[in-house]
């Protein structure tokens, strides 16, 4: 979640003047390994400059260093990507404002997040990797042609970002009066036609290895707090935009005060404040998590059943995933893990003879309600490596020491905020059995509307530089050995 008031943003792009640009970059790069190139502001500036990458440092936080060996499996990460609609009636920017958990309910890059995930997949596939984790947070606010669009960039087609009315219809107008909005045709760093061409279809390549996806509050719930009631999809569906809420419209600060009855409460009367008339989109409408849940194995291809989209498989050889659905389903942003998911896990666990293990969640397990006894779990199991996680929208890697070995608490920063990183992992044997963990950031492919939002996301004073996402050395290129 970002933090700052969104007026920090305008202050910010007027002090940058013509900045927010990249300075002219290394050779191309079909990829966007950081292992070979990077994106670096010397100069503190807000401009970003193509700087040389940075090599694997060793990490032996749980086990001395040894020589790596075979590769077992490689596999990359991609988290927090929010693609969304951001003409959305249902939205509600307005409440960035606010600052706390309502900080990211605006970004000046926002227009660009399926061109940005498109530029992420390429990165990937460059890497060639046995699977694809996306952990969470795929679409922004759970509405049905979110899940379409992120569906065509990630399996590959002719992607549509537009919805309504043909062309740009939302806050960012060059002809909306409210400062809060960074506008790209008027404002610095000035970007006529920005807007124009993020609307535009584009052919995606699409990735060329499977995808695997836990679910994300984002995926599940309106906004990623709020559950999805009839009201609101008539809202999401409908033909009006709240431009001006009522000065005395009275937002709670807490999660767990968002609830239905609230949510119908505000809506009773109509939207509370001044609106205007849009282009109603029925493609628009709203998914309760049962259909999302849906949405999800349908587009990844790997089916499933049940409530919780928990699974597991294999990837590469002697390396299992186990992947757990830790979202609530009626309010806010918190995880949640049940008994019976618990006890699944420990059956996989021991399924797992001695492969090594990746956990893979949306919100890090050590921050979910219910999930001591399965990270009691985890500490007991010498084979577990990793615990893969999203949410966060920063890069870190923490070791969990135990007296079975430890693992490593790995986290990924966003698409939708800077870096817009994802990240690779590489498995390897080494000498004597033991593994080392490879892992490197994965910067977007090279592209005019990718490059754009990377420079728009670093210059966000709410989740650009002040965030400090993108962690610290050894928490991007990093070897992790594990006994």
């Amino acid at each position: 979640m970002r933090r700052l008031s969104p007026i920090v943003l305008v202050a910010v792009l007027a002090f940058a003047g013509c900045g927010g640009q990249q300075r002219a970059a290394a050779p191309a790069d079909p990829g966007g390994s950081t292992l070979r190139a990077t994106w670096t502001d010397p100069d503190g500036d807000g401009i970003l400059s193509r700087a040389a990458g940075e090599a694997l440092r060793d990490r032996t936080d749980l086990a001395p260093a040894a020589r790596p060996g075979r590769t077992l499996a490689t596999l990359a990460v991609l988290t927090d990507t929010h693609v969304r609609d951001e003409e959305a009636p249902a939205r509600v920017p307005f409440l960035d404002r606010l600052g706390g958990e309502f900080s990211s309910t605006f970004r000046p890059q926002e227009t660009l997040s399926s061109q940005v995930l498109d530029a992420a997949v390429r990165s990937i596939d460059a890497v060639h990797p046995d699977a694809v984790l996306l952990t969470g947070d795929l679409i922004d606010s759970a509405q049905a042609n979110e899940l379409a669009l992120a569906r065509t960039v990630l399996n590959g087609g002719l992607a549509h970002p537009d919805s309504g009315a043909p062309g740009y219809d939302g806050i960012q107008r060059a002809d909306n009066p409210d400062p809060a909005y960074y506008r790209p045709d008027v404002d610095p760093p000035r970007h006529p036609g920005l807007l124009d061409a993020a609307q535009r279809p584009f052919r995606a390549p699409g990735l060329t290895a499977p995808w695997y996806a836990v679910p994300g509050n984002h995926d599940l719930l309106l906004a990623g707090e709020v559950a999805r009631t009839d009201a609101t999809d008539a809202v999401s569906v409908g033909d009006r935009l709240l431009t001006k809420p009522d000065e005395g419209l009275d937002v709670p600060r807490r999660e767990d005060a968002l609830s239905p009855a609230f949510v119908n409460r505000v809506l009773s009367g109509g939207l509370p404040g001044e609106t205007r008339r849009i282009a109603p989109d029925p493609q628009r409408r709203e998914l309760t998590p049962a259909q999302a849940i849906a949405g999800l194995r349908a587009a990844s291809g790997h089916r499933g059943s049940g409530a919780r989209m928990d699974q597991v498989f294999d990837a590469g050889q002697d390396v299992r995933v186990i992947a757990l659905d830790t979202v609530r389903r009626d309010v806010g942003s918190t995880g949640e893990l049940n008994g019976a998911q618990v006890r699944w896990l420990g059956q996989q666990l021991r399924a797992a003879g001695d492969r090594r293990v990746l956990v893979v969640s949306h919100q890090p397990l050590t921050k979910v309600a219910g999930a001591g006894p399965a990270l009691a779990l985890l500490d007991r199991d010498p084979h577990v490596i990793a615990l893969v996680a999203g949410d966060s929208h920063h890069n870190r890697i923490v070791a969990r020491p135990t007296p079975a070995g430890g693992y490593f608490l790995v986290q990924t920063s966003s698409l939708a905020d800077f870096p817009q990183q994802g990240r690779a992992l590489r498995i390897r044997e080494t000498a004597g059995g033991g593994t080392a963990l490879e892992t490197w950031m994965l910067d977007t492919a090279p592209g005019p509307l990718a490059d754009t939002a990377r420079s728009l996301a670093f210059l966000d004073a709410q989740g650009g530089r002040p965030a400090g996402d993108i962690g610290g050395r050894g928490d991007r290129n990093v070897r992790l050995f594990h006994r």
